[in-house]
């Protein structure tokens, strides 16, 4: 049997339930938000992508309590002490949000269900003009996205209404 590795918040998803299969029950039954990893189409993309940090942060969990739960399980000792970069995904709105600023509204509900969210909204902030936003309403926290946009440049702020959750995107300004 291959070694496999120490699980931290920096494993990806698709190597966790690749190295320790038998955890997938345990970590879909974490959150609601964690059932679209059966989706296989979804399962490809968004566990190759995310990591245990994110996929907390999705979940609305506390990354080093699903670290731990997922150790224990997997025979690995829990960690006192663990290095979770902190992110801010919620917050005050920032100085360049505009509500009037958005241009495009994109709903998960209307978003093909074996298509990741990220891939539409990457599209529509190419098309993003000076000073214009475009905005995600989805179920739940796509911190994937969000960090893949943000190592972009982009601008992104989440908020929650009404049970969902809004992630408004500006495009890059270049200095």
């Amino acid at each position: 049997m291959p070694a496999r590795s120490d699980i931290t918040a920096g494993t990806k998803v698709v190597t966790l339930l690749g190295e320790y299969p038998e955890l997938e029950d345990l970590l879909i039954s974490m959150s609601p938000a964690f059932a679209k990893l059966r989706n296989p189409v979804l399962r490809r993309g968004v566990a190759r992508v995310a990591t245990l940090r994110q996929a907390a942060a999705v979940g609305r969990l506390d990354a080093v309590e699903l670290v731990n739960e997922l150790r224990v399980a997997a025979g690995q000792s829990p960690l006192a002490e663990m290095d979770v970069e902190d992110v801010e995904y919620f917050g005050p709105a920032p100085e360049w949000f505009d509500q009037a600023a958005v241009v495009k509204v994109l709903r998960e509900q209307d978003l093909d269900p074996d298509v990741m969210p990220i891939n539409p909204l990457l599209r529509a902030v190419r098309d993003l003009g000076e000073g214009e936003s475009v905005e995600l309403v989805t179920a739940h926290l796509p911190a994937p996205g969000i960090d893949i946009l943000r190592r972009k440049g982009h601008l992104v702020w989440s908020a929650t209404h009404d049970g969902l959750i809004h992630t408004f995107v500006a495009r890059a300004t270049i200095a």
